[in-house]
């Protein structure tokens, strides 16, 4: 019984420190740290970098024009940006509404291959550039948001900058629960910065110097995530910048949302075997004890951590009981009958029950990764996955 009290004690304690612990202690690690005084910048218009801005647009045609028309309205001199669209493999209207944007470079070949081939032979092309922006074909970028992006690039010591992703909800259970991930999400990443580097920046606003590319494995299923990880890994820097912002409509519903979620979860496992390496924090220092507490933690102990210590508990009720560990264990079954009352409700009017939502996305999270996980055991997540769909913006 003590074996059991300890590990449940002890999984407890793992589940708190990752989605609460973690957070405070960073606050408090940056707090104790001495700041040092900022980087001086760009002096004159023609100090600043030349940039290309990527975005890689697979049958896209619904939403194709408005993100060229946000793209042209973003504040960076014409002469120092480059706009690249790749279209490999569409088969709908996509490229010839591209075509009617003369200020805009289309890259389009007949055969699909992924994300990753097509942002691999985008880069190709641009030797002539400084600094590297990704963004998806299904965000819209805040107009200065290049701007603040290349302002981190003063440091030498920044070799990516990862932007914040903004999910615009619609009050049903995807939205509520994504956008409510993210906000969550943006602390964590602006502490992660402020303390050292992100620890894997989002695809839907993603910079890089463009000298640190490097050709990314066709088969890497979490792009962004390999890219930023690989520029820590160099001794470099990524930093957050919360006022470059992406915005997209969350998953159009829980299947498209399930979809996602099962991929990025397969992504996440295939990440951590590639990046084992990241695991020594004798040679990584604060890189692995950032990776480890935001990332091997939440996908690897945590979603295997929160059923085992039900049983857990309910093991202690059965041979000992105790006021402590019914409390506790009330707690749990509280938690999860909302879970599955936010599961009933999802597909209720907007705005209705969102009490139900937040207990619901969480466990919904936690449930993909035990699917992306066999995705990943199985060899059934191809990196050239089909797309989730997501609501159109009015």
């Amino acid at each position: 019984m003590l074996a059991i009290k300890i590990l449940f004690w002890a999984l407890i304690s793992i589940v708190i420190y990752t989605y609460v612990g973690y957070g405070i202690l960073l606050w408090l690690l940056i707090k104790l740290r001495k700041r040092t005084g900022p980087v001086s910048g760009y002096r004159i218009e023609e100090d600043l970098p030349r940039v290309a801005h990527i975005v890689a647009a697979y049958n896209e045609e619904d939403f194709i024009e408005k993100k060229i028309d946000n793209a042209l309205s973003i504040d960076y001199p014409r002469h120092l940006s480059r706009i690249i669209i790749v279209a490999d493999g569409s088969t709908d209207r996509t490229t010839e509404l591209v075509k009617k944007y003369s200020e805009v470079e289309l890259l389009f070949q007949p055969t699909r291959k992924g994300k990753v081939a097509a942002m691999n032979r985008a880069v190709e092309s641009t030797r002539d550039v400084d600094i590297l922006i990704f963004s998806d074909a299904n965000t819209l970028l805040n107009r200065e948001s290049f701007r603040y992006i290349i302002d981190h690039y003063r440091d030498p010591q920044v070799g990516g900058v990862s932007g914040e992703k903004k999910v615009i909800s619609d009050g049903q259970v995807p939205g509520q629960g994504e956008g409510l991930y993210w906000k969550y999400e943006s602390v964590l990443k602006k502490l992660d910065s402020d303390y050292y580097s992100v620890v894997g920046a989002a695809g839907e606003l993603f910079s890089l110097r463009r000298e640190l590319f490097e050709k990314v494995p066709e088969n890497i299923v979490l792009d962004d995530f390999y890219i930023s990880l690989n520029i820590c890994r160099r001794g470099l820097m990524v930093r957050y910048e919360p006022r470059a912002y992406a915005m997209e409509t969350p998953s159009f519903s829980l299947k498209d949302e399930k979809k996602r979620k099962l991929r990025i979860s397969a992504g996440a496992f295939q990440s951590m075997v590639i990046m084992k390496d990241l695991l020594d924090i004798t040679r990584y220092g604060r890189l692995a004890f950032q990776y480890i507490s935001h990332r091997v933690f939440r996908w690897a102990v945590c979603p295997f951590a929160l059923p085992l210590i039900l049983l857990l508990n309910i093991t202690i009720m059965a041979w000992q009981g105790g006021v402590l560990y019914a409390f506790l264990l009330a707690a749990q079954v509280l938690f999860y009958s909302l879970a599955l009352m936010g599961w009933q409700f999802s597909g209720s009017p907007k705005g209705r029950f969102k009490f139900f939502y937040v207990p619901y996305y969480f466990v919904f999270m936690n449930v993909s990764v035990w699917g992306g996980l066999i995705r990943y055991l199985n060899g059934a997540q191809s990196a050239m996955w089909e797309k989730a769909r997501r609501e159109l913006p009015n």
